[in-house]
């Protein structure tokens, strides 16, 4: 009978170290997830726009420049979006300076722009310095 116990307890040890080793991967790939889709903006360039919009069904990209006073001013306002919407939206910032050929492709001629690309493709405009409210509107309508 002891014998038994024995073996019955070892493998239970073992399905015990299964279920954490599972639970373990499962946790890392979540954080990477949530790290990919995470708070911090994206550094968006002209080499991984379209991996970066492809990847990600939802992504509200910032195109702006470091001596736009619209940009900056407007810059505190992604930043809280990019962590009120983590994990349902990606939000990146393109400076159009360093990276002239998609905010060209992209006829952006004023800054700051803001725009919503939905699998792939732009279903959205902002162009400006906008309310809080003006791009929450437009984020949640295309998030429903």
């Amino acid at each position: 009978m002891s014998d038994e116990r024995e073996q019955f307890i070892s493998d239970e040890d073992e399905e015990l170290k299964r279920i954490k080793e599972k639970k373990l991967v499962r946790l890392i790939k979540d954080e990477e997830k949530r790290k990919e889709m995470g708070a911090e903006l994206i550094h968006v360039t002209d080499s991984d726009f379209n991996e970066i919009v492809k990847k990600h069904s939802l992504v509200l990209i910032d195109f702006w420049a470091s001596w736009c006073g619209p940009c900056r001013a407007l810059a505190p306002t992604i930043d809280e979006l990019a962590k009120v919407y983590q994990g349902k939206i990606v939000v990146g910032k393109l400076n159009v300076d360093e990276n002239p050929n998609t905010a060209e492709s992209f006829k952006v001629f004023s800054i700051p722009t803001l725009i919503i690309m939905k699998d792939g493709c732009e279903v959205d405009r902002v162009v400006g310095l906008v309310p809080k409210n003006h791009i929450e509107a437009l984020l949640k309508k295309h998030l429903g």
